[in-house]
């Protein structure tokens, strides 16, 4: 039987990233006791007042077709919160999809195809290269440098651009190192894209889990707004995955002619989710700041636990609900010691190369255990160094 090019240009590059989760859990399943730290899974539930206001709207009939924009409830709250970013948002800045991925997908189907590139940092979250490859388009990887705290930078971009580059998509704070881009970076990043005529998609689903400092984006800058997409959910904000609700914010041009692009793959949202998501978005809920706090003491737990292990380096994030450790001291890859780690520690981490290139001698740890279960798998994290220190020292 024959099938359509996508299934090839997606054939390497879904599941196969999540291998090390998978056994994990298939462990996990068969009666061994792991510490699963792989996905960005937050641990505290979503607000009591956002659950009710779920089910009271199904109960009252909330629970029909919506319209393939969103329905006018969460759009008054999105145009509410960018608005107060930049002063001309109307609702016809916004479109609502069912969660960031989703509406990462339908954005890239509507700004490039096949022939074209999009510019991506590495590291890269995980989804990001199926994402483009099913438009046909393909990425152009341009490094981020540990040393530079894994920061965008413009020379680097700059290099990196071909006459087939149409896009530019940021993530900031970005997953899976943490790095927050300030606004003289985006600033600077903002100008290359311009001389190059770049659109910019900038995932921002950490916006509200930064560390310190004010959150910056191209989408508040009045010079970029024509070429900016900004895409996001309530998943890390208010700790509702599973909901699947999520947006995309752009110019009126750009989401008048994605509209029939989002109408043809699902018209419409849930109504009685947007009811709740249009309540997360307006109102102020403590659980992002709850988040927050937990994340960066859960990041410093981690950095203490492997301060005197020699062959392991934490990279302090600056946001996000992740933090970095550099394995390569160690002999191997990022992916072979996470593989080790699971067989040997029952501690599952993702390896770095899920994430890109740039990432290989690196292994992702998530920060959503709770502080005595990350304590004992960082420790267990060095018991396996120290083997591999002691074995290579035994074989010379």
């Amino acid at each position: 039987m024959r099938y359509a090019s996508i299934t090839d240009r997606l054939s390497n590059l879904g599941s196969g990233k999540w291998a090390v989760h998978a056994a994990a859990r298939a462990m996990a399943a068969a009666g061994t006791e792991i510490i699963e730290l792989t996905i960005g899974e937050p641990d505290m539930p979503p607000d009591e007042a956002l659950l009710a206001e779920c089910a009271r709207a199904m109960h009252a009939g909330r629970t029909r077709y919506s319209n393939g924009r969103g329905e006018p409830a969460v759009l008054k709250a999105l145009t509410e919160k960018y608005r107060k970013r930049r002063a001309d948002v109307t609702e016809k800045n916004i479109l609502c999809f069912p969660g960031t991925q989703t509406a990462l997908f339908a954005v890239m189907l509507g700004l490039v195809e096949a022939g074209d590139a999009v510019l991506v940092g590495d590291p890269l979250y995980a989804t990001y290269e199926g994402v483009v490859a099913s438009t046909g388009a393909r990425i152009v990887p341009v490094p981020l440098h540990p040393e530079k705290r894994f920061h965008l930078q413009a020379a680097d971009l700059e290099r990196a651009i071909t006459p087939e580059c149409r896009v530019l998509l940021l993530n900031t704070p970005h997953n899976p190192t943490g790095a927050v881009l300030t606004a003289e970076e985006i600033a600077v990043i903002g100008a290359v894209c311009r001389r190059h005529d770049l659109w910019i998609v900038c995932d921002e689903v950490y916006e509200e889990l930064i560390f310190g400092g004010e959150f910056a984006s191209p989408f508040n800058d009045p010079d970029l707004a024509e070429r900016t997409i900004v895409v996001s959910s309530i998943s890390k904000s208010h700790a509702a995955p599973g909901f699947r609700s999520g947006w995309a914010a752009g110019p009126v041009e750009f989401c008048e002619r994605l509209l029939p692009v989002s109408e043809t793959m699902l018209f419409g949202v849930q109504p009685f989710i947007s009811d709740m998501t249009a309540m997360a978005v307006s109102q102020r809920f403590d659980t992002a700041a709850v988040m927050r706090e937990n994340y960066l003491r859960r990041a410093r737990i981690v950095e203490s636990a492997l301060v005197g292990e020699p062959l392991l380096k934490t990279m302090m994030p600056e946001g996000g609900m992740f933090i970095l450790v550099d394995v390569g001291a160690t002999g191997l890859s990022g992916e072979a010691f996470a593989w080790a780690l699971l067989t040997e520690q029952q501690v599952a981490v993702m390896p770095g190369s899920s994430f890109g290139e740039e990432a290989r001698d690196f292994i992702r740890i998530s920060l959503t255990v709770p502080d005595e279960r990350l304590e004992t798998a960082a420790r267990r994290m060095a018991e396996l160094a120290r083997s591999l220190r002691a074995g290579e020292a035994k074989r010379a």
